[in-house]
């Protein structure tokens, strides 16, 4: 325990940013679990800039009843002595204040300095990159857990491959899985705001995270039998019928940093008091792990809303180069994006008719130890999927809660502290049955030679 952090913290969690579109559904989603007897989250509080709009959105996550009593805590991103209150005064922030390059780097710090765990739904590399390397020792030093990229970006992907992975058994193992988002609903698809800000400023900040990666030393990279894929840009995925184009998301930024940390650590992190059937367990899971040349596909079941993709795609690259094109983009989001985003965010009954589906097409060999032997190409295809609902309102805030609760329930078996992708974190934990029993399926689609 850092000399910070009370040994006995007044909150298991406060959730940061808890009046916002997803914020509020993160209160909803913990409200399920607060209190339950076999659940550890037994203490929960709520913090932000406004008091009456966090009062507002503890009443709207608590309908039908009426609203239990919990802290609302007042916090800002701009008041380091606020941010670092509630680091003294909870086991867990859960930060859910974006975009996160512009708002974040305060909670992490305050996080760092007092030893107590984050948590955050963020899907920006930049950030994400910079975090490790500005806070990865200081996390280290004061035992404090930092992990970005637990919602929808990136735990789907990175469980995903995962489950895909342990589908290859002895003596086959892939080359490359290439994951094809496909977003689906009765209604009009409409995607949060905050989303759509955080790939503008994305794409606008490219360079800076192409200079923080040439300036860091290079990490390890995984050894995968096989030569590396050159896939097309756009192509047909016969077997679910869908039409992909590649998307320049975080998850697969996130996944190559979790197979990265595996390629220097092939039996995982150490946790901090692990039982020896804890460190079986773990060094178990990481065997059956194969790493994979991963690739990210947006889908749709027609050729022309691949097009729009690209269209859309096309014109946020272009508009995010100037600062009056970014003004547009930001403040006519449904117009540049052909309606995908709206201000507003989607509406309750478009949250619940949505679904997502993201299918992990693996391409591999039947037998590793021949691929060395003569040009050999892969032989094998496993195609599994990851399904669940709406992914800002509903998804993100399953899982962002569900790796709480592991944490709570699991720290001795986790890292000591330090800033990490959630897969290298949260891939040997139940994470993936947690997920399954509340809402988020994982199945096996097709096993066939090609």
């Amino acid at each position: 325990m850092s000399q910070n952090l009370s040994p006995n913290p007044t909150y298991d969690v406060i959730i940061l940013g808890a009046s916002g579109f997803t914020g509020k559904c993160v209160i909803r989603e913990a409200l399920k679990f607060l209190n339950v007897p076999s659940s550890p989250l037994k203490n929960l509080a709520i913090a932000g800039r406004n008091t009456s709009k966090l009062s507002q959105a503890l009443q709207w996550a608590s309908r039908p009843n009426l609203p239990p009593h919990i802290p609302i805590l007042t916090a800002d991103t701009t008041d380091p002595s606020s941010l670092r209150y509630l680091a003294s005064q909870t086991k867990i922030i859960l930060n859910c204040v974006g975009p996160f390059r512009l708002y974040a780097e305060p909670v992490v710090e305050a996080c760092a300095d007092s030893g107590c765990d984050y948590l955050d739904i963020c899907g920006e590399p930049e950030f994400m990159e910079r975090m490790e390397v500005m806070y990865h020792e200081k996390a280290v030093e004061m035992g404090s857990l930092i992990v970005s990229a637990c919602g929808f970006d990136s735990v789907p992907a990175e469980l995903g491959l995962m489950f895909n992975s342990r589908q290859w058994l002895p003596p086959a193992v892939p080359n490359r899985v290439e994951a094809y988002i496909s977003l689906e609903s009765d209604k009009r698809i409409v995607v949060n705001f905050g989303t759509y800000e955080s790939a503008v400023l994305g794409v606008a900040n490219m360079g800076k995270l192409q200079e923080l990666r040439r300036s860091r030393r290079r990490r390890r990279r995984p050894v995968i039998p096989g030569t590396s894929p050159k896939g097309a840009m756009v192509n047909h995925l016969k077997e679910v019928g869908l039409w992909g184009v590649t998307l320049p998301s975080a998850d697969a930024t996130v996944v190559r940093r979790t197979l990265s940390c595996l390629a220097e650590d092939p039996r995982g992190l150490p946790g901090v008091n692990e039982s020896a059937e804890q460190v079986k367990r773990r060094e178990a899971f990481w065997s059956s792990i194969k790493p994979a040349h991963f690739g990210m596909k947006i889908a749709s079941k027609s050729l022309l809303g691949v097009v729009r993709f690209i269209i859309v795609g096309k014109i946020i690259g272009l508009f995010s180069k100037s600062g009056v094109g970014r003004w547009l983009l930001l403040n006519f989001p449904s117009v540049f994006s052909l309606g995908f985003f709206r201000k507003k965010g989607p509406t309750e009954d478009e949250v619940a008719s949505a679904t997502f589906k993201m299918w992990f097409v693996g391409q591999g060999f039947s037998d590793g130890s021949l691929v060395s032997q003569g040009n050999r190409k892969p032989d094998v295809q496993i195609i599994t999927r990851v399904m669940g609902p709406e992914i800002g309102n509903l998804t993100t805030p399953i899982i962002l809660v569900q790796c709480a609760l592991i944490l709570l329930k699991e720290r001795d078996s986790l890292p000591r502290g330090g800033v990490f992708p959630p897969g290298i974190v949260f891939g040997p934990t139940d994470l993936q049955d947690r997920l399954q029993q509340n809402g988020i399926s994982f199945d096996v689609i097709s096993k066939k030679t090609v």
